[in-house]
């Protein structure tokens, strides 16, 4: 799996998305909010995370409308 900065990441196991920040070799610095709006910083391996397909909001409420009719 080869990630960049900027991609949307979560734990194989579960929980929220994660951001990217950076890569080193297969450690991968995230990033996310937490539910009071503290960011939290952390160093994961590669072996525990699952890339995620970004996903248009607008593509989604056009398929909910085809969906309805």
């Amino acid at each position: 799996m080869e990630l960049k900065a900027g991609d949307i990441v979560m734990l194989k196991s579960g929980g929220q998305p994660l951001t990217v920040a950076e890569v080193k070799g297969d450690d991968v610095i995230c990033l996310w909010m937490g539910v009071e709006g503290d960011l939290f910083r952390e160093t994961l391996p590669l072996a525990v995370l699952e890339h995620l397909e970004e996903v248009d909001e607008d593509d989604d409420e056009d398929e909910d409308d085809e969906d309805e009719e």
